[in-house]
């Protein structure tokens, strides 16, 4: 009965070992929730690019030049990076010459966003990085020239309703750049990873035209579509005038180190690295003038 006892504590362990190699290596920590998948984003943050090997060239190559083509009608193009990460999408965009815009990263690990300000300083006077939630974008409808999300829908607890969240904020005629996880592991990823017919249907079923889905990495589709409507892009807006408040979506007012909603009262602050915090707002002190 011993040996028995022993085989069964063996298989019990080789199982519990897969399960946490798919959990935590191939998921991300998707199915356990976006504070595991935060928490693995945080401890892997300095190390995070070495650990992907990207290649700048190949970045500027495949993603910086074919986004600056994309918008090279619309003066001054506003961009926002969604799940940024270390600043990947904004280093490759505005390391092109024939790109004048700004860009806005956006992600939900805080110690990914303090990598991607140090890599990006040299691009401070146009980039701009907020701590939130991709599934609550806080910006104005039909906001952005182009929006960006690369690598990450997977990871997310509702890669569908994100999707929603990029199109509601981009602009009528504005470029949408995602991708979609393919490749050997996406099989381990139910609901999360989509089969090339499903993600262009999905794609369909949104505001967007000229949808293209193509083979980008091993393990990427690389996805390009426009918004559909009236192209009326262009042209840089304060912040002020395109953040909403998570809480209560009305308008925010800018105030020495913070932004405060007009409405609900709620403070985001800007940190000292200039990121505005936003996943984890407080309460504030109403003041009478």
């Amino acid at each position: 009965m011993n040996w028995i006892a022993l085989l069964l504590t063996i298989l019990g362990l080789v199982l519990l070992g897969l399960l946490l190699y798919w959990q935590l290596i191939i998921a991300e920590g998707a199915y356990l929730g976006p504070r595991v998948v935060v928490l693995m984003y945080d401890w892997s943050a300095r190390i995070y690019e070495r650990i992907k090997r990207y290649v700048p060239g190949d970045e500027q190559w495949f993603l910086g030049l074919p986004l600056t083509r994309a918008l090279e009608l619309i003066p001054v193009p506003l961009v926002l990076d969604v799940a940024t990460g270390t600043g990947r999408l904004p280093r490759a965009l505005l390391r092109q010459p024939a790109f004048d815009g700004r860009v806005i990263g956006l992600d939900l690990s805080r110690r990914m966003l303090r990598e991607a300000v140090r890599r990006t300083a040299q691009f401070a006077d146009r980039l701009t990085y907020v701590w939130q939630d991709a599934r609550n974008l806080p910006f104005d409808d039909d906001t952005f020239d182009a929006v960006t999300c690369l690598e990450a829908l997977e990871f997310t607890p509702d890669p569908r309703a994100v999707m929603a969240e990029l199109v509601r904020v981009l602009r009528p005629g504005g470029v949408l750049l995602t991708t979609n996880r393919v490749g050997p592991d996406a099989r381990f990823l139910p609901k999360r990873a989509f089969p090339r017919d499903e993600f262009e249907r999905m794609l369909s079923a949104l505001p967007l035209e000229d949808v293209k889905v193509r083979r980008w990495q091993q393990d990427y589709d690389l996805a390009w579509a426009v918004k559909i409507g009236e192209p009326r892009g262009g042209g840089i807006r304060p912040l002020p005038e395109i953040l909403r408040c998570p809480a209560c979506t009305d308008r925010l007012s800018r105030e020495a180190d913070l932004f405060r909603c007009i409405s609900c009262g709620r403070a985001y602050p800007i940190d000292k690295d200039g990121v505005i915090k936003m996943a984890r707002f407080e309460r504030a002190t109403l003041t009478s003038s």
